[in-house]
C-alpha cells in the first residue's frame, strides 16, 4: 500500500525525474473554474511544487499548499520563496485547520488517493466558496508493447511479477474508478474528465532514476532492487 511519506526522502529526485503536467491542462482548469488571478487556490499534496509551478507560471499565485512530508514542504517553500502569496503548510490534509478558506479552486496532483474519499471530499467542499471547483489529476502509466518494453516486462515477470504493468489496472479503469469515487460522494456535480497524452524519452540511467521515484518500486525490498 502506498504511504503518504513515500516521496519525502527523495524530494530532489522527484523534482528532477518525474514528468510535469501539460500546460493545456491548466488552461482547461482555469476555464472550467472561471478562476481569476486574485482568487485563492488550495493545493492538496503539493510534493515538490510541480503543479504549483504550473499555476504560478500562468500568473495564479494566491496559493495555499498543504504537504504532509516535511522535506517536500521545505523544498516547495524554498522553490517559491520569492512569491509572498504562495504559502506552504507542513501538515496532513486531515489535520490541517483550513486556514485561508474559503477557496475558489482546490487542486491535487497525483496525491488525493492518499486521503479517505468520504472525509476528503467533504472537507474540500467545506473549504470552497459556494461557486468553487475542484481539479484533481493524476499521472497514469500507459503500458507499451514494443520490443524494448516487452523485454523489460519479461524481467519484471521473473523478478517482480506484482510490478508487471500488463497486469495492473488499465488507464481507462483508473479514470473510471476516480470518476466513480467522486460521483459517489454526492457532493460535486458537473464532473468533467479530460485526458492528456505525452511520450517522454529517457536515457537508461534517467529511466532507472524515474523508477526510483515510483511508489510501488520504492516499496520493493532494497536488497532486491537490482538497479541500486
Amino acid at each position: 500500500m502506498e504511504s503518504k511519506g513515500t516521496f519525502n526522502s527523495i524530494a530532489n529526485e522527484y523534482e528532477k525525474y518525474r514528468p510535469t503536467y501539460p500546460k493545456e491542462m491548466y488552461n482547461d482548469i482555469f476555464d472550467y473554474s472561471n478562476l481569476v488571478r486574485e482568487d485563492q487556490v488550495l493545493e492538496i499534496g503539493c510534493g515538490t511544487g510541480q503543479a504549483t509551478g504550473g499555476l504560478v507560471e500562468k500568473g495564479y499565485r494566491h496559493i495555499t499548499c498543504i504537504e504532509y512530508g516535511d522535506r517536500l514542504a521545505q523544498f516547495t517553500a524554498e522553490k517559491f520563496k520569492s512569491y509572498g502569496s504562495v504559502k506552504v503548510i507542513n501538515s496532513s490534509f486531515e489535520e490541517w485547520n483550513g486556514e485561508g478558506s474559503p477557496f475558489k479552486l482546490a487542486i491535487s496532483g497525483t496525491a488525493f488517493h492518499f486521503i479517505e474519499p468520504k472525509f476528503g471530499y467533504r472537507k474540500v467542499w467545506e473549504l470552497l466558496e459556494s461557486s468553487g471547483s475542484i481539479a484533481f489529476f493524476w499521472t497514469i502509466h500507459v503500458p507499451m508493447f514494443d520490443e524494448l518494453h516487452n523485454e523489460i516486462r519479461s524481467h519484471y515477470k521473473e523478478l517482480a511479477p506484482h510490478l508487471d504493468d500488463s497486469t495492473l489496472q488499465t488507464p481507462e479503469e483508473t479514470i473510471n474508478e476516480r470518476r466513480a469515487i467522486t460521483e459517489e460522494t454526492g457532493i460535486f456535480t458537473k464532473i468533467m474528465v479530460r485526458e492528456y497524452s505525452q511520450i517522454l524519452t529517457y536515457s537508461s540511467n534517467d529511466y532507472i532514476s524515474l523508477l526510483n521515484t515510483n511508489s510501488k518500486h520504492r516499496s520493493f525490498p532494497k536488497n532486491k532492487r537490482i538497479f541500486y
